[in-house]
């Protein structure tokens, strides 16, 4: 039997490369759901790092991002467009946790700075209690 302590516990990943969608891998092996979010445009730059199955360079063959985004949901979001952002305020809403490695000055821009977020969402742990 799998013992999946977090299970229950949904996580939005808007991450790439190596430090953030590592760190929601962890979480999501642990029971967590994960929302795992990439740009549609250019997708997760991990997807372009090697090795690769079958010594093919493909996007989908990636072995270091198909190792680090197990056990994740995906989904594809321009979140600096209207719609977009509506969507993500939408998922951000049903989440506990919220798991990103932008440069800060990005991380303002995008509204997504731990005072913006903490005025604009409420904890859903907190919700669910009552």
């Amino acid at each position: 039997m799998t013992i999946r302590f977090l299970q229950g516990l949904r996580v939005i990943e808007l991450g790439s490369q190596f430090s953030s969608p590592f760190c929601s891998k962890l979480l999501a092996d642990y029971g967590a759901d994960v929302i795992k979010i990439e740009n549609p445009n250019s997708g997760d730059p991990a997807r372009r790092h090697g090795p690769f199955v079958g010594n093919v360079a493909h996007q989908e063959k990636s072995i270091p991002f198909l190792y680090l985004n197990t056990n994740k949901k995906g989904i594809t979001l321009d979140i600096e467009t209207n719609t977009g952002r509506q969507i993500l305020d939408s998922l951000l809403k049903t989440a506990d946790i919220l798991v990103e490695n932008f440069p800060p000055d990005t991380s303002f821009s995008l509204g997504l700075d731990p005072a913006n977020l903490n005025a604009q969402y409420e904890p859903v742990s907190r919700s669910r209690a009552t």
